[in-house]
Formats: structure tokens, sequence, C-alpha cells
């Protein structure tokens, strides 16, 4: 694309909002948050060198001090999501409603972004768009709007889904009062945790588990999440955080998990007499060695014996399932997100449980007959170190370090289809898209919408077109193109397409396309 100011900030009131987890780990450049009513209402950049789209959308504006200038943090620090952080004596109360906060960020918050190389002066192109910006899609910059009332519906959608027990709910109704100015006394400390939420009940054909870590010690389990699979092969997922009560936390980069967010959830201790009532006597299902290695050393922490469950190791099965990934991009959740076109958060461990259910699903013949979330963006990231191989002796290592791929390296495990040839219009060089009409059967049905983005298709696809980044679209149904188009135009200018050229669009994995120039 062109980098032009004006070009920029199209991109960004253009752009289709993304969850913040899902923002790039691995570049710099603008982005824009998105209000819980969908509104585009800051605008900054990665300046800094040391920080990733990733780290100051997902962890510093929503996880950071509301009165700093972590923008999401300030704007929803209101109602049963507000604390005074200088305030010691209701740090306890002001904890749970942090935690409160950064959850209901992550359910009703959106972030637009484009990526810029680290050799571009990003901070005088965050300048340059600024000037430029509407009002409104600025209207958080320099503090210009005061924090919102609270959005008592959605938090209580957020609540629901967390299961807080009613000392916490308490904790949360004593914020609402203090913020609105009233002198709540601190309730009195107690020893006590809140209770494990509720697990899904049977009966299950079988249940994937997965773990997140604080640090390098096994033991320091943070997060754990379910995937129970039913008769009719549906999914029910259930997740807790944990507080492994321990000061050292090297892992937050990667899974968003922070010390802070885990105080005053269960310990583990607390949290494997649940699982132990609901788990005994299902197959577990783990993808490597790793999670059952990390619940051995949490219970010896904790003084307990090792559960007697029956596990299972869902790499082997993709193993025997997929042979051609060996050497190939691998057999890990990463590696396997491509190939056989999966939705989930990698390093969130429900979405990564539900994808190892999925794996072992697929490899049975079967599509899962409901998804626990709405469908996710997918993420063509391979991730370095995702399988972990277990040796006889019980002990585990990391896989060695996987090469990084180009896109065509990355899609050549599956076998491809060429969908058809577009001949390329005039009018399709002037607004920037490529007609699909005479094979648009041909792409999957949950993938094509409306005609507009309120109709949008409950699944997208991805499509590589030899950028930087694959883009992650859904189908217009009536003019049968990709619906977004922004990189269209760059697509075109890349391969010096003109009126009359031909593209190819391949199908490579499920869901997941490529699309390149017809040279003779």
């Amino acid at each position: 694309m062109r980098f032009t100011p004006e070009a920029l900030l199209d991109a960004l009131l253009s752009a289709e909002p993304r969850l913040t987890t899902e923002a790039p780990r691995d570049c710099r450049g603008l982005y824009g948050l998105i209000d819980h009513e969908g509104l585009l209402r800051y605008i900054g950049s990665t300046s800094s060198a040391n920080e990733t789209l990733h780290k100051r959308i997902h962890q510093r504006h929503r996880t950071g001090s509301e009165n700093t200038s972590h923008y999401f943090s300030h704007m929803y620090n209101t109602g049963r999501m507000w604390r005074d952080r200088d305030d010691a004596t209701t740090k306890s109360d002001g904890d749970i409603a942090k935690r409160l906060r950064n959850e209901f960020i992550s359910d009703h918050c959106r972030a637009v972004w484009v990526a810029l190389s680290d050799d571009r002066n990003i901070a005088a192109l965050e300048a340059e768009v600024l000037a430029i910006a509407p009002p409104d899609a600025i209207a958080w910059n320099n503090r210009g709007m005061a924090p919102y009332a609270e959005p008592g519906e959605l938090v209580d959608a957020t609540l629901r889904r967390l299961g807080l027990s009613d000392a916490e709910l308490a904790a949360l109704e004593r914020q609402r009062r203090r913020s609105l100015g009233e002198n709540i006394h601190p309730a009195p400390p107690s020893s006590r945790r809140p209770p494990v939420s509720s697990m899904p009940k049977g009966p299950f054909r079988f249940i994937a588990l997965d773990v997140e870590t604080a640090n390098n010690d096994r033991g320091s389990i943070c997060q754990i999440g379910l995937a129970c699979v039913r008769e009719d092969n549906s999914i029910e997922t259930w997740m807790t955080y944990v507080d492994p009560q321990v000061d050292t936390w090297l892992w937050s980069g990667l899974h968003g998990i922070t010390k802070d967010m885990v105080q005053g959830a269960p310990t583990f201790a607390q949290v494997l007499p649940v699982l132990e009532e609901a788990l005994n006597g299902h197959i577990i299902y783990q993808h490597s060695g790793f999670d059952r290695s990390a619940f051995a050393a949490a219970c010896s922490h904790a003084g307990r014996a090792m559960p007697p469950w029956e596990w299972r190791d869902s790499v082997r099965v993709a193993r025997n399932a997929w042979p051609e990934l060996k050497g190939n991009g691998g057999h890990g959740l990463a590696s396997l997100k491509v190939h056989l076109g999966l939705d989930f958060t990698h390093h969130d461990a429900c979405d990564d449980a539900r994808a190892a259910a999925e794996v072992v699903l697929r490899a049975e013949g079967f599509q899962p007959a409901v998804r626990a979330k709405p469908a996710k963006a997918p993420d063509i990231q391979i991730d370095e170190f995702d399988v972990l191989e277990e040796f006889s002796d019980g002990s585990v290592a990391r896989a060695s370090k996987q090469t990084k791929k180009t896109p065509q390296e990355r899609y050549s495990a599956g076998p491809e289809r060429r969908l058809g040839i577009s001949t390329v219009t005039q009018g399709n060089l002037d607004n920037s898209h490529i007609y699909l009409r005479e094979f648009f059967e041909k792409f999957p049905a949950d993938a094509i919408g409306g005609s507009n983005r309120a109709e949008a298709a409950p699944r997208e696809i991805s499509v590589d077109w030899g950028g930087e980044t694959v883009v992650v679209t859904d189908l217009d149904g009536k003019k049968k193109f990709f619906r977004k188009r922004g990189w269209v135009r760059s697509f075109f200018e890349r391969n010096g397409v003109a009126a009359g050229d031909q593209v190819a669009i391949d199908e490579v994995a499920p869901y997941r396309y490529r699309i390149s120039r017809v040279t003779s």
C-alpha cells in the first residue's frame, strides 16, 4: 500500500475490527482502538522500538494502569470496573474490578492496525495521520473524552462468562458505589478464595486439556482450559485462571496473562479437586506431553498425588492422520491450524484445548457439531516452539526451532485445487476488486455473506496474495467478490496487473486460498 497519511488513515478507518489478542506479536505500526459501540476512538502507534502491536494494544492499553496513557483502561475505569490504584485500603476490591475490566475489554472492544516496517519513521507518520483524522476517530486522544458510564448489560454478559463468586460480586458492587463518591468501608479481610466455576455436565466421549504457565517452572500453572466432546461431537469449553502464587512471570508476552489478572483467582490446590471430580474416568487428550508434566509438577508443589487419568496425545493422533506434515510444518497446533483451517487463538488455554479436540475429531473424520465460541480470524504464524517431545523417562523437551517459511511454503502441506481464473477489467483496477462470479459456488457457503458488513458470513476465509500478511475476509454474496478489498490494489501494483490480464485463485487448504497472476 502507499504510505501517505491519507492512505494510512483510510486503512485504519476501513479495516475490519479484530480482537485485541489478535494484534500481531512480531511487528510495529499504527493502530486504532474501537470502543464497545464499534466506533474508532483512538489512533496511536508503536513508536517505541521495543513494543509490538500486540504488546501495545492487548497488554498496555487493555491491562495497563487507568491513570496513565493506557486508553482502554482509562475509558472503562467506571462502575463495577472502577478502581483507585493509589488507595491501598481498597486494593483487594480494586484488583477484582480491574480483572473484570480486562475481561470486558477482551469481550466487547476491538482494534485495527496497519503494520509498518521498522525502517519507517512511525512517530512522524502517526503525527501526520492525527493531523487529518476526523475528530470522532481521535476522541480519546489526549483525554479528549471522559470515561464511559458503565455499559451494564455488556458487563453483565462478561460476568456471566466469568462465573464470579458472590464475594467477588459484592466487591464489584462496592467499587461501583465508590466510583460514585460513596465512602464504602473495605470488606473485612478473608483468607478464603472464590470457589471454582462450575464444570460442564457429561457424559463426554473425551476431554481435551491445555494449560498456560507463568514461567519455566511447569508447576506455575496460571490458566487451565478444557474442551469436553459430547456424543454428538459438539464441544463445550470451560476455563479458569489459576493463581500460581509466584513472583516471576516470564511468559506474559506469549499468552497475555499477568500477575494482576490472576490475583483473587483460585489456587491449583483449590482447582484440582473440582477437576478430579469432573475428569475421573474420562480420556484426557493433551497436545504434546507438556500439560501432563505441568499437572504433575503442580500436584507436587501442592503436596497432592497426580490424578490417575488416562492421558492421550493429540500430537500422535495428528502424526498418524497427516504424515505429510513431518518436516513440512510439523504437527504443532500452529501448523495444524494452517493445514486444517482451524479457528482459535494460540496460547489461550481454552482455545488450545478446543483446537486439540478438533484435531482428534478431524482425524476421526468428523467436523465438530457446535463451536463453543464464535469463529476467530485465522493467524498463520507458526510458533517456533509449539510441539514438545516427551521421552521415555517422562522428561519433556521443546522441539527444534522451525525455519520461518514463505507464504507459499507454509501452504504447501495440503493438496491444492484451482477454483478458477478471473480476467481483470479496468473496473476491477479502478475499484480494487476481483470478480469471482464464474466459480463463486466453489467457495464454502458459510463464508458467503450479504451485501454489507452487517450481513457478514459466520465464517471467514484467508487469502494469501503475496504480501507480508494474509488477508482474512468473507465473501460478498451479491457482488461476488472478496468483501475486504484494501489489499487488492497493492496486489495489482505488486504484480503489474493490467486490464485483460488474468489472475488465478487456488484452494490450498480448507478456507485458505492463494491468488496469483497468471503468466504465459
